[in-house]
C-alpha cells in the first residue's frame, strides 16, 4: 500500500455541510504546481467541483507560485481538471442535476507519487445544524474533560 502524505484539508466543509459520499479522483497539474502541492502550499477553503461535458473540473482551489520557478508559473486559482472514470463521474452529475447536491474537495493528499484529490458528495447544513453539531461536540469536550477529572480521583 502506498504512503499517504496529506498535504491540504478543507476543515470548513465538515461545519458548513452533510457529507454524503466521498470519492477520490487523481488531479491534473503541471510541474510547477505539482511542486507547490508537494511544498503543501494549497488551500482548498473555496474549492468546489463540477461535471463540464462529461469531464470532472476542480475551481477556485488555491495552489500557491512556486518560487523557484522564475518567470514561467501557473495561474493560482485555474480550472484543474479531475480524474475518474466515466460511470463514476456520470452518476456524480446526476446525484449533482437530480437530487441537488454539491461537489468539494475534502483534502488532497500525494499518494506514491501522484497528487490525488478527495472529494465529496455534500448537502448544505441549515443554521440549526451547524448549532446543533456545535452544541454536541462541546457536551462530548465537557463528558470527556469530567472523566478524566473523575478518573484522576
Amino acid at each position: 500500500m502506498s504512503e499517504i502524505k496529506v498535504v491540504a484539508t478543507n476543515r470548513k466543509a465538515y461545519h458548513e455541510y452533510t457529507i454524503e459520499e466521498r470519492y477520490e479522483a487523481g488531479i491534473v497539474l503541471t510541474g510547477t504546481e505539482i511542486k507547490s502541492v508537494r511544498a503543501g502550499r494549497v488551500s482548498l477553503a473555496e474549492g468546489y467541483a463540477q461535471v463540464r461535458n462529461g469531464e470532472l473540473w476542480l475551481y477556485e482551489v488555491h495552489i500557491a507560485h512556486y518560487e523557484q520557478s522564475g518567470k514561467q508559473t501557473h495561474d493560482p486559482k485555474r480550472p484543474r481538471k479531475l480524474l475518474m472514470h466515466r460511470k463514476e463521474i456520470a452518476r456524480l452529475a446526476n446525484s449533482i442535476q437530480e437530487r441537488g447536491y454539491t461537489l468539494i474537495p475534502l483534502r488532497m493528499y500525494i499518494k506514491g507519487k501522484l497528487a490525488k484529490v478527495e472529494i465529496a458528495l455534500v448537502k448544505g447544513k441549515r443554521q440549526y445544524d451547524k448549532r446543533e453539531a456545535i452544541a454536541k461536540r462541546d457536551a462530548d469536550r465537557r463528558i470527556r474533560h469530567e472523566w478524566k477529572e473523575f478518573e484522576r480521583g
